[in-house]
């Protein structure tokens, strides 16, 4: 007869903790929560974070765990995935928050449309922006920074020890302020050059009114915005790489904590 294994019950229970961690995270972080990839997929992507990972996160489980305790490490699994999701996310939307500024200055905030990856409404720049900021990140390759980071969450926060909600608060804190702050650094050139726009049709309302500068304001805002838009657009891959180094650091942060 040939030889049977026998798979431990601390391995089956470990890799099912990692595998609810991580399928969370896959939920919740950019890229990868994506709309375009069916849940199935996910699931299984899930397992495959945690099975490799099985000798480390096997000696983090106890031999034998009760039911209500196992439910209790399911939840708080979650928890941490969410968190180090939301940690990720909050700066990534700092593109899509540039998307939205441009929308407003530029004058497309009317082109409302269903944005079928996020199943939100979007105008025109900040769906476009969302597309090229997930295009650039599997591009340069971020997206393999963002799995270490998460990867190495199994060692600093093992599956049977809570997470510091009082480091959690101070980096969501500092993190939003962060996002903000660099989707107006992506957003400024358009900015400036809109509002001085707005300026010299102002002034020129005021010296000739019967010019109407209205008629053509709106066409010039829209035709400057694509023309700088489609300048800027090289300065975005640097900007998605800085903002996977912050993001990366605010989770090895939360781990370090």
């Amino acid at each position: 007869m040939p030889d049977t294994y026998t798979v431990p019950l601390s391995t089956v229970l470990a890799v099912l903790l990692g595998s609810i961690r991580a399928g969370v995270w896959l939920a919740l972080c950019p890229p990868f929560n994506n709309r375009g990839a069916p849940a199935p997929v996910k699931a299984l992507l899930s397992v495959a974070i945690a099975l490799p990972l099985a000798p480390t996160l096997a000696p983090q489980v106890p031999p034998r765990m009760s039911a209500g305790v196992l439910i209790a490490n399911a939840v708080e699994q979650a928890v941490v995935g969410a968190a180090l999701a939301f940690v990720t996310a909050l700066l990534f939307a700092a593109v899509q928050v540039a998307g939205n500024v441009i929308d407003l200055v530029g004058g497309f905030t009317l082109a409302f449309a269903m944005d079928p990856f996020s199943l939100q409404g979007n105008a025109v720049f900040g769906r476009f922006y969302n597309l090229i900021g997930m295009a650039l990140m599997f591009a340069t390759d971020s997206h393999q920074l963002i799995l270490r980071g998460f990867a190495r969450s199994y060692t600093a926060i093992p599956l049977t020890d809570a997470m510091s909600l009082r480091v959690f608060a101070d980096i969501i804190t500092g993190g939003l302020a962060d996002m903000f702050l660099a989707g107006l650094q992506i957003a400024a050139p358009l900015v400036a050059v809109m509002l001085a726009v707005d300026v010299a049709l102002g002034l020129l309302t005021r010296a000739a009114p019967a010019l109407n500068p209205f008629s053509f304001g709106f066409p010039a805002k829209v035709l400057l915005t694509l023309l700088i838009v489609g300048s800027a657009m090289m300065l975005l891959p640097n900007a998605i790489a800085n903002l996977t180094d912050r993001s990366v650091t605010l989770v090895l942060r939360l781990l370090d904590a």
